[in-house]
């Protein structure tokens, strides 16, 4: 048997806290990368990470606005989910175009030459390609879970709107 849907203001309860959650989670931790990556001389990195924040802090605006009885905290839960995921791929594009090889750690030299000559490859080229692939999984992970969170809080609009109206 189906469940019923949930009523607005349980609807409104459960999107204020994940909203909650998120914003406070995504402006600590991008905060927390943009301040490492200042501190390491990385001019792109760190206003990537502020950036990052930022949409956080977007994010909270609008909880803090739906905490208001504005409905219009919705448009700014989506927004701040979209921006977030263009600071990502942008991130994701500048570091492509410009990939630096860091050093690798002596002991794992033999791990890395190993996997690269397997692969037909050399030091220099296995490194480029794990990073390439790691910086195009962060942009597909974070696609679908920014643009699952757009599309969550796009879905429950007027869930919350009816429950922000019956007070």
């Amino acid at each position: 048997m189906q469940q019923p849907p949930l009523l607005p203001a349980e609807t409104l309860v459960r999107v204020l806290r994940l909203a909650k959650f998120d914003g406070m989670s995504v402006l600590l931790i991008a905060g927390v990368f943009a301040l490492l990556a200042a501190t390491a001389g990385d001019f792109s990195g760190a206003l990537i990470g502020l950036l990052a924040a930022g949409a956080g802090a977007v994010e909270l605006h609008g909880v803090s606005l739906l905490g208001e009885r504005e409905p219009r905290g919705m448009r700014w839960l989506v927004g701040s989910q979209l921006f977030l995921l263009f600071s990502i791929l942008v991130y994701c594009a500048v570091r492509m175009a410009h990939l630096e090889l860091p050093p690798v750690p002596d002991m794992f030299v033999p791990l890395v030459d190993a996997s690269a000559q397997q692969l037909g490859m050399s030091r220099e080229e296995y490194m480029t390609f794990v990073q390439r692939l790691g910086l195009q999984a962060v942009a597909v992970v974070s696609f679908f879970y920014q643009g699952g969170m757009a599309f969550y809080y796009h879905r429950r609009r007027v869930a919350v709107t009816r429950a922000l109206a019956e007070g």
